[in-house]
């Protein structure tokens, strides 16, 4: 039995991201937009299929997580400003407060969006269990669940409760058990994939570190739930200067670069991205100059670079630097605070000259001694530069503490799709 072999799904850092595959193997992934994912489950190259689905849902075009939880992050962070007021659902979020309501597209799209993939990706996993092949099943099971994790992630930094299962008047639980509900997605991948390593036959599909991955995004979630220790071991069991992207194409597009080339939607708010002036970026730190650049004519104005700037750029999943700032958080807000080793790792973070994003401050080193609320704050200040635009920013926001005057909503109102069909959805939060 040969490889999978792969002509149109890219792939960066062994990320599968786009649309179809040709192969002399019989698992070959076929086009997502021909699987049906109710019927045939029960073969590989059907389950390949509805996997690819899963991550076009997750990534592609303005309904995908990926622009929505970005775009929602950034105003409410005040990461983004608007730049025409025709964009109802941007400006209602820009403007934040009570302007948000449970009519607003962005939100019902990221909502509905991550719904999907959690519960295609369920199908996968139930059925991938059964698979003869169980290699070959791990590897499908360990892929998906990246997407699953996410879509429970994102949900749970945007909503007070949340769904974590699909289906009819489903109920609400925290979102600390939704970040949890994640956690557990990521360890029944990590155990499959322990009993069974993923095959060679999966090899191509896609030459992705799953395992790496995972164990960033449970670092990821360990740390929002305030479970330090965990957070600590699994930033340490991702390779260093590693990180994952979605990768796109012409036919597939980077949806930042097609809203920012447009300049109709948004750009950063300023050379600070957001920033209070407390907090404001050195004006030697590289990473302004890689996120942002003063473009345009006839007068140049402010523009997101980064992640942007082609249409086959790639977006990362996670940086390297989230992973070093978690270890640096984790250390501080332990029950005895380790300040030493925090502000070892946050200098990693201010002195890195590169990594493999091309995300780098190349600043000196900070010099104590901080307190921990000193600390933290420089944390905060640097989780902000360093992963700008990611869609975390309001999630980072809450738990460092900041003003509600530097945000423009802290949490969302519930889609009244949701609500209309769900008898359990909860109240809507006052901000």
């Amino acid at each position: 039995m040969k490889n999978i072999k792969i002509n149109s799904i890219y792939i960066a850092c062994g990320l599968l991201t786009t649309a179809s595959l040709v192969s002399s193997c019989k698992k070959d992934f076929e086009d997502p937009s021909r699987a049906k994912v109710d019927v045939a489950l029960g073969s590989s190259q059907a389950l390949s299929a509805v996997a690819v689905g899963v991550q076009r849902t997750y990534s592609l075009g303005r309904t995908g997580v990926v622009f929505n939880s970005i775009a929602a992050a950034g105003f409410s962070s005040n990461e983004l400003k608007l730049l025409n007021s025709g964009n109802i659902p941007e400006l209602q979020l820009s403007t934040g407060g009570t302007a948000v309501d449970a009519t607003n597209t962005i939100l019902f799209n990221m909502w509905a969006s991550s719904f999907k993939v959690i519960d295609e990706s369920n199908k996968v996993i139930t059925s991938a269990e059964a698979l003869g092949d169980k290699g070959y099943a791990s590897g499908l099971i360990g892929y998906v669940t990246i997407f699953k994790a996410l879509s429970l992630g994102t949900i749970s930094s945007f909503w007070q409760q949340v769904p974590v299962t699909t289906g009819k008047n489903v109920p609400f639980v925290t979102r600390d058990q939704g970040f949890r509900s994640a956690i557990a997605a990521i360890d029944k991948a990590l155990a499959a994939i322990s009993a069974n390593p993923i095959s060679a036959q999966f090899s191509g599909v896609p030459s992705i570190n799953i395992v790496n991955t995972l164990h960033a995004l449970k670092a990821r979630y360990a740390l929002f739930t305030g479970q330090y220790t965990l957070a600590l071991s699994e930033a340490n069991a991702v390779s260093a200067n590693t990180g994952t992207s979605l990768v796109f194409d012409s036919a597939n597009p980077n949806v930042l670069f097609s809203v920012i080339s447009s300049n109709n939607v948004f750009q950063p708010t300023d050379a600070n991205l957001g920033l209070p002036t407390s907090l404001a970026p050195s004006t030697d730190d590289k990473r302004i100059p890689f996120y942002t650049a003063m473009q345009g004519t006839p007068t140049a104005t402010l523009r997101m670079t980064g992640f942007s700037t082609k249409v086959d750029q790639a977006i990362p999943v996670f940086l390297p630097g989230e992973m070093v700032l978690i270890k640096a958080e984790a250390y501080a807000r332990q029950t005895t605070p380790d300040l030493t080793n925090s502000l070892i790792e946050l200098n990693k973070v201010v002195t890195k000259t590169s990594d493999a994003f091309g995300v780098a401050a190349a600043l000196p080193p900070l010099v104590g001694p901080f307190t921990q609320l000193e600390l933290l704050e420089q944390i905060y200040k640097h989780r902000s530069i360093e992963l700008f635009a990611s869609g975390l920013k309001l999630e980072d926001m809450r738990r460092f503490n900041r003003p509600q005057a530097e945000m423009k909503r802290s949490f969302m109102p519930y889609p009244f799709q949701e609500r209309d069909n769900n008898p359990n959805t909860p109240a809507n939060p006052a901000f």
